[in-house]
């Protein structure tokens, strides 16, 4: 608890000193400059998530693509196997 008190002290000392610096013109532009960089940060972030999104995207689409190639495969060699067996036994009984 003991913790959690000094970790909202803090929180609420940052926004005081925040707002103190913020008046003064030069802090106002230090203050302008921080938050163009974590802006341009997180543009960078979510640029290289969704890249990353489509990249892995594109992946699942060509393996559903192949299972589901090698699944008809599968089912048509099954198929011509049936044949095959059906008209030995055919053969055999006749």
């Amino acid at each position: 608890m003991k913790n959690l008190l000094w970790f909202l002290v803090g929180i609420a000392g940052g926004f005081v000193l925040a707002h103190l610096v913020n008046k003064d013109p030069r802090g106002h532009e230090i203050l302008a400059e921080v938050d163009a960089r974590i802006t341009e940060f997180t543009d960078r972030i979510g640029d290289a998530y969704r890249e990353q999104d489509a990249r892995i995207s594109g992946l699942v689409e060509d393996v559903k693509d192949a299972a589901a190639d090698a699944v008809e495969t599968a089912r048509a060699a099954a198929s011509d196997a049936v044949d095959t067996a059906a008209a030995a036994a055919k053969k055999l009984t006749d």
